[in-house]
């Protein structure tokens, strides 16, 4: 169901970003109750020229460690919910990897069942 978006500066270890993916996946598993095995993700490391921010928008301090996920899921869950999402990637992903809470951004997008093939050129959920 989630298509999980990554991108990360270039420089950081080749194992980074799967790591990074790991957390999020295992995050969504257990706040948001993704299926076990529902993992897609699209991992990308980028320059300064491509992967832009403001580095204070919001009072919030950024810096060049910045990870932007974007999440891409069915429509549905409440906000409560969302909120847990976000404040468990964040801690885990500082507790696990030492990225910076400030450091994390995180998107939802959210689409109806329908909008959706795994394959096959079918709507395994309409």
């Amino acid at each position: 169901m989630p298509l999980v978006r990554i991108s990360l500066m270039k420089g950081k270890s080749k194992d980074f970003g799967q790591q990074v993916g790991e957390i999020i996946y295992q995050a969504m598993v257990d706040t948001i109750k993704v299926p076990v095995k529902d993992n897609f993700q699209i991992i990308t490391e980028h320059d300064s020229h491509s992967l832009i921010y403001d580095p204070t928008y919001l009072d919030i301090n950024r810096t060049p460690d910045i990870v932007v996920i974007q999440i891409t899921l069915n429509e549905g869950r409440d906000v409560a919910l969302k909120k847990l999402l976000y404040q468990t990637i964040a801690d885990r992903l500082h507790g696990g990897l030492d990225i910076r809470r400030e450091d994390v951004f995180i998107s939802l997008v959210e689409v109806k069942k329908e909008n959706w093939s795994f394959g096959n050129g079918i709507a395994q959920y309409a």
